[in-house]
């Protein structure tokens, strides 16, 4: 199937790990040209240098939490790349505590930030004539699991920011959906730390899915461009959910 991203101008937030990581580079080969950012200029910097395929990828130094950084970057990146025609929302400071600091972290990082992100891209979305965002939830915002707390919480205030965008947008051609990832495993990622340090509740988290496994990086990428791209032109407003059969509630 033809994504028809040739040449698309993408913005990707904390595309240097994980889920992020793999976003940018499935954009990459679809032939975007892609912006990403990250908090240490180091992962960024190795990003780009073993960046591959025929998009091209800037990399910039970004704290998502200052708004005015998020903006800043968002008008730098335009400029550069003359529009922006899609944005997708990964970082998260998976703020998982039940303490005052980690829903600080969660609202700032999680929310605001896509907030901000969503708000400085939206006049170039606009100008580009059919734009698409694309946040990144979680299964933990779906049901109540041991993450409930303001990870679960603000992931679920993701879905209804991104379903309010899907039909106050829709009439400008502006789409926007969700991705919601399970357990997701990579190296130096929660779950591969979580396995090394509590390997009783990693046993725990690996039984709960049907398959025998998490997923990977690439497996939650995936969707995410496809619902970014012009193939998924009729597809708004939804929360698409990749967790290999992990959640048992039904989605209507």
């Amino acid at each position: 199937m033809d994504l028809q991203l040739d040449g698309a101008r993408v913005l990707v937030t904390g595309g240097t790990r994980g889920i992020g990581r793999a976003i940018v580079a499935e954009f990459l080969a679809e032939g975007a040209d892609v912006a990403t950012c990250a908090r240490t200029a180091a992962d960024v910097d190795a990003l780009v240098a073993s960046a591959t395929g025929p998009g091209t990828l800037r990399g910039s130094v970004v704290d998502v939490a200052r708004r005015e950084d998020v903006t800043a970057w968002v008008e730098e990146v335009a400029a550069e790349l003359g529009g922006i025609d899609v944005v997708v929302a990964n970082v998260s400071a998976i703020a998982a505590a039940d303490d005052l600091e980690s829903w600080r972290l969660s609202i700032d990082v999680d929310l605001m930030g896509t907030v901000a992100l969503v708000d400085a891209a939206l006049p170039h979305l606009r100008r580009a004539g059919a734009g698409s965002i694309v946040t990144i939830g979680s299964v933990s915002g779906r049901e109540v699991d041991a993450f409930a707390g303001p990870y679960g919480t603000v992931k679920a205030a993701l879905v209804a920011y991104t379903q309010g965008l899907a039909h106050q947008l829709a009439a400008q051609g502006i789409r926007a959906n969700t991705v919601s990832p399970g357990n997701t495993y990579f190296e130096g990622g929660v779950w591969q730390l979580t396995e090394r340090n509590d390997p009783e509740f990693f046993a725990q988290a690996l039984a709960l899915n049907p398959t025998g496994r998490m997923a990977t990086p690439e497996e939650v990428a995936r969707p995410v461009v496809f619902l970014a791209s012009p193939a998924a032109g009729f597809v708004t407003g939804t929360n698409l959910v990749v967790d290999g059969a992990l959640t048992r509630g039904i989605q209507l």
